[in-house]
């Protein structure tokens, strides 16, 4: 009995793990369709359609609802501690990160592959996107992107890596359409129009090594606050950056 609840204890923690959560991915995609094009808006509207009532923000966290052994690589980059700097061959490889994943998915929307392989792969790149920008996503192999790093955090016991995927946007207590309009309001980065996917990556990880980003066990007060424009400007740039891959490769 006790190693049966052991097992679905650990079960809904993996799930926890989900860069950004839901309520992340969908600010992402709903801030990102905001962006398109007309002609790529309705070139990803063809493509959605497949699945009657799916939309840019629905389908923003299907990769984690079916995400397995063989998927799991895609989703993050590991650098070793000290550098921020990618490089291929140690970082990803074979393709296997979200660096490779991305450029892979893209290549498919690009091409005149069937829309149903295109459809999966546009799936791919709005979550995978907003992946790269969540921070420990970017982050160090030997403590799996802040997921063995423990905190005391709003009450309760959590790990790093969950207080950036959720812990903070659940702090908020917003609904996600207040999310939205709150970052609607925000500029755009400068830096939102480099849309390389190894300078992106490298930004994560500059994040993950700013100063009091690891926090003591017991989350200080004012860490909410502090990052709070750091969580804000990943979320605005991986919308902005979403779009502009998709403006470019989407047809």
């Amino acid at each position: 009995m006790h190693r049966r609840l052991l097992v679905v204890l650990l079960a809904l923690v993996v799930q926890a793990a989900h860069a950004w959560g839901v309520d992340g991915h969908r600010v992402v995609a709903e801030l990102a369709w905001a962006q398109l094009t007309p002609p790529v808006r309705a070139a990803a509207g063809r493509l959605l359609a497949q699945e009657p009532g799916a939309t840019l923000v629905s389908v923003a966290s299907w990769a984690d609802d079916n995400r397995d052994d063989a998927t799991r690589p895609w989703h993050f980059i590991n650098f070793p501690r000290g550098t921020c700097s990618y490089d291929p061959l140690r970082d990803c490889p074979d393709g296997q990160c979200v660096i490779g994943a991305i450029e892979r998915h893209m290549d498919v929307l690009a091409s005149d592959a069937p829309d149903a392989q295109r459809l999966v792969a546009l799936k791919y790149v709005v979550h995978l996107v907003a992946d790269l920008h969540q921070p420990l996503h970017a982050g160090h192999a030997d403590d799996r992107g802040g997921n063995r790093y423990q905190v005391q955090a709003f009450g309760s016991g959590t790990n790093l890596h969950a207080l950036w995927d959720t812990g903070l946007l659940r702090e908020r207590n917003q609904t996600t359409r207040m999310l939205v309009h709150t970052l609607k309001t925000l500029p755009t980065p400068a830096q939102a129009q480099n849309l390389d996917l190894a300078d992106t990556a490298r930004e994560s990880c500059q994040i993950v090594a700013m100063p009091g980003f690891y926090p003591q066990r017991n989350l200080p007060d004012d860490y909410a606050a502090r990052f709070a424009p750091v969580l804000d400007r990943q979320l605005v740039l991986a919308a902005a950056r979403l779009a502009g891959w998709l403006n470019r490769v989407l047809r």
